[in-house]
């Protein structure tokens, strides 16, 4: 489980499969560090996505060794917590990790290619209550995200990326859409090259996937 600190800190939560991790989960959550003025992003590694089937998914250590490989050196952390307290839904992990690290500011952040899902997930509505969101820039769904159906109530709550940085003293419900770098990137392209790339040597596979 992640550390608690003797400070308040700016924290971003990134959660996903991570199936596998890979140099653009990296790139971009470094660029939302900057955009954010975050002192580090925590990786959520999810032991299963209630909206993702469980066919083509690795294990869960292997994927939370990967994860921890491509964010080394880095202000990204990668994190157990769902599995070690038992949550599968997010409004749940987060309502956790408010009541674990209350002097934390939290801001979840999501994929543009996750928005148009938002509206499935468990008590959305009260999730975008209890934290700010930032929408990360994926290559080719700017527009689908913006008219996703969960955007017709979040839409009066849009905040200019210009003014990012400021989050901490936005009242959620709140959302950012960031203006990132592209990465082109793809899980799903990395587990076609390499459907079993969770059994090789770990070195091995962290240098596959830096790969196109």
């Amino acid at each position: 489980m992640l550390a608690s600190g003797p400070m308040a800190r700016r924290i971003g939560l990134l959660g996903g499969s991570f199936n596998p991790a890979h140099r653009g989960h990296r790139a971009t959550s470094l660029a939302a560090i900057d955009a954010l003025g975050l002192d580090e992003i925590w990786w959520l590694v999810s032991p299963g996505n209630p909206l993702k089937p469980s066919k083509g998914m690795a294990p869960y250590d292997a994927r939370l060794r990967f994860a921890r490989q491509i964010a080394r050196r880095s202000r990204i952390k990668v994190s157990n917590f769902e599995a070690e307290v038992g949550t599968i839904y997010t409004v749940d992990t987060v309502a956790a990790l408010l009541g674990h690290w209350p002097r934390h500011d939290f801001i979840w952040l999501m994929g543009e290619d996750t928005v148009a899902q938002f509206h499935q997930w468990k008590d959305w509505r009260r999730l975008a209550g209890m934290v700010p969101i930032a929408v990360l820039s994926r290559p080719g769904y700017d527009g689908a995200a913006r008219a996703a159906r969960a955007m017709g109530w979040l839409r009066r709550f849009v905040r200019p990326s210009a003014t990012a940085r400021n989050w901490t003293k936005w009242s959620a419900p709140a959302i950012t859409f960031l203006c990132l770098p592209p990465d082109p990137t793809s899980a799903t392209r990395l587990r076609v090259l390499d459907p079993l790339w969770y059994r090789r040597p770990p070195g091995l596979t962290a240098r596959r996937s830096t790969l196109s």
